[in-house]
């Protein structure tokens, strides 16, 4: 048998991915042909011709949102909610075949139509973005993205996350909105919206509190003005917390972090010390590495972060700094400082040094370059840079050759903040200091930090497995999806639960999370790579002891798995 098969998510990112191969397989094991067309906003996707719908004997729907099913006009068609077919997938398409019916023209969905209006139905377009653009750039899109439609709004969301902007908002979709909402934790250029009514959120916010924000977003926007010379009604471009600022640069220095990792990792492949004979691969891999890649994580971390507080004119004088605080051994904490130094002097010297007309062209490509970076530099050397040497020092020595009791204390302190607030402010903390000491040699706190920070997700999809009747189908669904996430290093796929159960499930995760970020340490567990979860054993020597590393993580989640399933009182 022929089979079509189509999946999609509000997100575009897990369920419609996760759908999409078990499907495929499934169809697989039952002997039928397949094709699928799996609509993902992370990947690229290939849509379903015309003659895989027409010789296609049965064309199957997993999809959350009404798809536009004109295509399938005059087709056997089987339609369900993309999570239906996790538990069960062979008997799930097994089932959609056999109850799939004929499509009457009167009975599609035509695209335009999928839309609820109502009298009060207003446009909203909206960004979400993330430090990571992994998780809350997606999640939040797709909270709100479902939220707006369940209140009869006309909503598109367009997620800027780690690779690349998605969905994107066309100039007349940003004209007709009568709201724009930017869930942002790093600063997003909103040049485009001058004139709008503009709100700004959290991702977290948007995930958790969606309506509230909706709601908020409705009473509370303003007309944006854009800075560099746009025309309004009086009002004033809101700030940007110190927070966003630093999570932007965070943002941009993390491909670097990643990349160099994985490098240094694939030249110990050859021996530990192979790369200290030169002209071999181990060699050129770590010059790539180590090199290059980690010389760059200091000087784009300050970059950027200028970058966010005075636009473009910030962007030299902060990379400036930022390679300063390298060549004088301040390390991320010198770039941090050298990233707001050249900042805010950059966007001081843009707002209150007036030039006759004549020079006023000068000021953004010489004059704001040229002062920021004298005074970012001065200062890092002669003031900042001899301190925060010292300490950095101080700081690496005590982590490399800490007791085994004070690894466990400090395991137990960066576990229990990955585990708070599941990517929130001191999920952040957490992860920026340990993504810091990889430019310092320093690898203990990030395998740490990585391990703890997989427990909430996979310890609720394992509470949702030991206590299946105190949840939901729903729950048991999500958890699943969640267990997966939870092996990609996505703590955010425990919110769903922290939003509904917060008094427990936090607590319960935070036992696993320091228990395991405790084992991690005790065990000496070392990480090249700040991301990837445990594909990351994908690469050789990319983490080490593996066999102690997986053991921190099993105890962590059965902790968290365990406590919950014993603590979750059974939906009446």
């Amino acid at each position: 048998m022929k089979i079509s098969i189509v999946t999609a998510c509000p997100s575009g990112i897990a369920s419609t991915i996760i759908a999409a191969g078990l499907l495929e397989q499934a169809a697989k094991d039952l002997g039928h042909s397949a094709v699928v067309e799996c609509q993902s906003s992370v990947q690229d996707y290939a849509s379903l011709q015309t003659d895989d719908v027409t010789q296609a004997d049965v064309v199957i729907i997993a999809a959350t949102d009404n798809l536009d099913t004109s295509r399938f006009a005059g087709k056997k068609v089987y339609q369900a909610s993309v999570e239906s077919c996790f538990s069960n997938p062979v008997q799930w398409l097994e089932k959609a075949i056999i109850d799939a019916k004929l499509l009457e023209s009167s009975q599609v969905m035509v695209a335009e139509k999928a839309v609820v209006t109502t009298s009060n139905s207003k446009k909203i377009v909206a960004i979400t973005a993330c430090p990571t653009g992994v998780a809350h750039t997606f999640m939040a899109a797709e909270a709100l993205e479902q939220e707006g439609l369940r209140q009869g709004h006309q909503i598109k969301v367009e997620t800027r996350g780690s690779v690349g902007a998605k969905n994107q908002l066309t100039e007349s979709e940003i004209a007709d909105a009568d709201v724009v909402i930017i869930a942002a934790d790093i600063d997003v250029d909103l040049a485009r919206f001058n004139g709008k009514k503009l709100y700004k959120t959290s991702t977290g916010l948007a995930l958790k509190k969606t309506e509230q924000e909706i709601n908020n977003a409705f009473e509370n926007a303003t007309i944006y003005v854009d800075s560099k010379g746009g025309e309004g009604s009086g009002a004033t471009t809101e700030k940007v917390s110190a927070y966003k600022h630093l999570m932007t640069g965070v943002s941009h220095m993390l491909p670097m972090v990643v990349a160099g990792g994985l490098a240094i990792a694939l030249s110990f492949v050859f021996g530990i010390e192979a790369f200290k004979e030169e002209g071999t691969l181990a060699a050129a891999l770590m010059t790539i590495g180590g090199g290059s890649a980690f010389a760059l994580m200091v000087p784009v971390l300050a970059g950027f972060i200028a970058f966010s507080i005075a636009d473009r004119p910030g962007l030299a004088p902060g990379l400036i700094g930022g390679m300063l605080a390298s060549s004088t051994g301040a390390g991320f904490l010198g770039g941090i400082i050298a990233g707001f130094l050249a900042g805010y002097s950059a966007k001081w010297i843009a707002d209150k040094v007036s030039l006759p007309q004549s020079m006023e062209a000068l000021k953004p490509i010489l004059i704001i370059p040229l002062v920021a970076s004298l005074f970012t530099g001065l200062v890092m050397i002669y003031v900042v840079g001899g301190p925060v040497s010292s300490v950095m020092v101080a700081m690496t020595e005590f982590l490399n050759n800490m007791g085994s009791a004070n690894a466990v204390v400090l395991g137990i302190i960066l576990g229990a903040m990955m585990c708070f607030d599941l990517g929130g402010p001191v999920n952040k903390a957490a992860y920026t200091f340990g993504v810091g000491l990889l430019a310092s040699q320093t690898y203990a706190p990030m395998a740490a930090i990585m391990a703890a920070g997989m427990v909430p997700a996979m310890g609720m999809g394992l509470a949702t497995f030991l206590a299946r009747k105190k949840f939901v189908a729903s729950e048991a669904e999500a958890g699943k999806a969640s267990f997966v996430l939870g092996l990609c290093f996505i703590s955010e796929g425990a919110i769903p639960f922290a939003a509904k159960d917060p008094m427990r499930v936090i607590p319960c995760c935070m036992a696993g999370g320091a228990l395991t970020g405790a084992l991690s340490m005790l065990f000496g567990a070392q990480l090249m790579a700040p991301h990837g979860g445990l594909f990351v054993l994908l690469i050789p020597n990319a983490i080490t002891p593996v066999l102690m590393y997986l053991v921190a993580i099993a105890v962590g989640t059965a902790v968290t798995g365990f406590s919950y399933a014993f603590l979750k009182r059974a939906e009446s």
